[in-house]
């Protein structure tokens, strides 16, 4: 079955890249998704209480809208995190702005934001059975007048209705929207975030909040972040979002177009900065890695360079749904090559 999902994930590539994955989140929808167990004790974790049967987890970017959480996780990802979603919906940039880089596995995508909205998010998480690890990366409106007042609203809207949290301020897409990196204004975000945590927390309820960062950071960066995440009492970061950059590695006519770089091109960058945020972190927040991870060597490279849990999604867009299962299998072999009986193990191990 899973290579039956592989080859109609072939057919899909025929396809403009935005309608494919718009007729893929509804063939999901619809239950004709791969099945998978979750389940793989080598690999599980406690990620800053949440309890992943795995530490293979689906990027935010595929399901916006939060469409198809469960059908994901019944692929065999450990954890899904939908988004990003905005207070109101937006329509993002102008189509075309989405584009397979074939030749070099990747993907450009210059969305903006695009999603239905915090009402249409939140119901369908209200609606969904509380069953496994999904999380919810909140965003801001282009055209907000106060952008972190938006994730404000964002949090307060859906506590309760996630598993975690986090906190996009990295698309290059959104104008300015970065600027929010800078230590001044990330104080200022995660203070007024801290002061809404406090409060809801009060009904005794509170989940972890993450911060998901560009892969675009110098050191003196890297650490300010570090030292504010862990001054105002975040759980962790995800390194990274996509990159602005273009490595001269590129063979596609399209390497060319402007947005957000995915897939293994970003691989080595993204990895140097989670080993540089590892660093600076010293233990006292937990790592995502993201960027660039299409095997299960690429996951390791990650684990082993500080990461608790990856995420991907661009991979699949040319190896498949079947990846999430490959990734962990291969992943479970490394570690047991190298002598670890489990990931928990591995992590930082370079």
């Amino acid at each position: 079955m899973s290579a039956l999902h592989d080859l109609a994930a072939g057919a899909l590539r025929q396809l403009d890249a935005e309608d494919a994955h718009r007729l893929t989140i509804r063939l999901l929808a619809l239950g004709l998704g791969p099945r998978a167990s979750q389940g793989a004790p080598d690999l599980a974790v406690d990620l800053c209480g949440l309890k992943l049967p795995n530490a293979i987890g689906l990027a935010a970017g595929f399901d916006k809208n939060a469409e198809v959480p469960d059908a994901m996780l019944a692929a065999g990802f450990g954890f899904v995190e939908c988004g990003t979603v905005t207070p109101l919906p937006q329509a993002g940039n102008p189509r075309p702005r989405l584009f397979r880089l074939s030749e070099d596995r990747a993907v450009i995508n210059r969305m903006g934001f695009n999603n239905e909205g915090l009402e249409a998010f939140a119901g369908r998480l209200a609606r969904r059975p509380r069953r496994g690890v999904v999380g919810a990366n909140i965003g801001a409106n282009k055209d907000a007048a106060d952008r972190i007042g938006d994730y404000v609203t964002g949090l307060k809207r859906l506590w309760g209705l996630a598993d975690y949290f986090t906190v996009n301020i990295s698309s290059p897409n959104t104008p300015g929207l970065r600027a929010l990196q800078t230590r001044q204004a990330l104080e200022e975000l995660l203070g007024r975030l801290g002061e809404v945590r406090a409060a809801l927390k009060g009904s005794g309820t509170d989940f972890p909040i993450f911060l998901k960062v560009a892969p675009d950071l110098e050191d003196a960066e890297i650490e300010a972040i570090v030292e504010t995440v862990v001054a105002f009492g975040l759980q962790g970061i995800i390194a990274g979002n996509t990159t602005l950059s273009r490595p001269e590695t590129l063979r596609s006519s399209l390497k060319g177009e402007a947005g957000g770089l995915s897939g293994p091109p970003l691989m080595a960058l993204s990895t140097a900065v989670l080993a540089r945020f590892h660093a600076a972190a010293a233990g006292r927040i937990a790592l995502i890695g993201a960027g660039g991870i299409a095997s299960g060597a690429d996951a390791y490279a990650k684990i082993r360079a500080g990461a608790s849990a990856v995420q991907f999604y661009s991979a699949m867009v040319f190896e498949g749904p079947g990846l999430a299962v490959r990734v962990r299998r291969d992943l479970a072999l490394r570690l047991k090559a190298d002598g670890f009986s489990s990931l928990v193990e591995a992590v930082g191990a370079r």
